[in-house]
Formats: C-alpha cells, sequence, structure tokens
C-alpha cells in the first residue's frame, strides 16, 4: 500500500463523514484523487464505514475475551461450520478467530451488557463445543475508572499516519501530478 493511501485511510478512520474536497485539503491532494483513490480501497474491501462506540455509555458492562484450545484428537469435520452457526447467532461477538498464543488457538471477544448475560453466553458456547475445545476467558469492566485506553480504532489512524509521516506530502503530490 503506498503512503497517500495509508494516509487517507488513517484520515478515514479519524473521521469517515469528511468529504473527499475536505479531505483533500487536509491531505495536498486535488479532490478527483481523494475521489478516485477512496473508491479504489473501497472496491478492494480496504476500506469499511462504521462508528467506534463507547460501549460503556451504550450500557455495556463487560468485554469477554475468550481463549479456546481445540483438542485435536477430537475433529469432527463439522467444527468449522458449528463455530461459524454459533457466531452468527451471537450478534454480540465483535471478533472470532484463530490464532496461537498462551497455549490456544481460538480467540473471540464479546460485549455484555451484564455478567448474567455472560454466564448464558458461556454456558451456550461452552455447551456448543464441549466435546471439541477447553475455554478460558478473560474480563474487562468497561466500567471502571482506570481503563487507559477506550475500545477505538483511532489509534489505528495514529499509528497509520506515524507509519508514513516522512514521505506523506511528497507522495501525495506525486499523487496528485
Amino acid at each position: 500500500m503506498k503512503d497517500f493511501e495509508l494516509q487517507l485511510v488513517s484520515e478515514l478512520v479519524r473521521n469517515c463523514r469528511r468529504s473527499d474536497r475536505e479531505l483533500a485539503r487536509v491531505l495536498h491532494v486535488s479532490q478527483p484523487t481523494v475521489t478516485r483513490t477512496r473508491a479504489r480501497l473501497e472496491k478492494q474491501g480496504l476500506v469499511e464505514y462504521g462508528a467506534s462506540p463507547n460501549l460503556a455509555k451504550l450500557g455495556y458492562k463487560i468485554m469477554a475475551v475468550v481463549f479456546g484450545k481445540r483438542d485435536y484428537e477430537k475433529h469432527p469435520e463439522d467444527v468449522f461450520q458449528k463455530a461459524k452457526s454459533f457466531v452468527e447467532k451471537h450478534s454480540n461477538m465483535i471478533f472470532a478467530s484463530d490464532g496461537n498464543g498462551l497455549d490456544h488457538d481460538r480467540i473471540t471477544i464479546s460485549i455484555h451488557k451484564s455478567y448474567s448475560d455472560y454466564s448464558i453466553f458461556m454456558q451456550e458456547m461452552r455447551a456448543e463445543v464441549k466435546d471439541i475445545m477447553s475455554l478460558e476467558s478473560f474480563l474487562i469492566d468497561l466500567t471502571t475508572e482506570n481503563v487507559l485506553r477506550p475500545f477505538s480504532l483511532k489509534q489505528l489512524a495514529d499509528d497509520l499516519k506515524g507509519q508514513n509521516s516522512s514521505h506523506v506530502h511528497t507522495l501525495a503530490k506525486e499523487a496528485d501530478g
């Protein structure tokens, strides 16, 4: 990905509601350059739009990070389909993937309005995977005063901007020309 494209993604993450004209002014390129680049990034699936809500203010009190370890001795062929079906039924699951670390190979992140909601969710998850996977969870209190950085993707915008800050202005002018 070119530096200009990273810079545009950074600005879109920061605030995707800005006009192409405003983005062009911030990025020091023409509005048609921003429009073409944004359209290409959208078509390639590199940019999706959404808001980063304040979960606690929306009534969510718990974020649960659940680690799973699949029992490779028992590997029914329908494991993936069962997992996919479970994820589709639970809109409070904001992330689910395989991975590797902490002696686990699965991870999910979910949000819950109360401990009892979380408890019911875990009972359902354990019932779904009881023969094929062990589960452990880490709970995050979203209402505590000790949240150092609330859940948001805005920090990603700063990270993307930092990756290319030294070359952006020059490359943006080249992309415009």
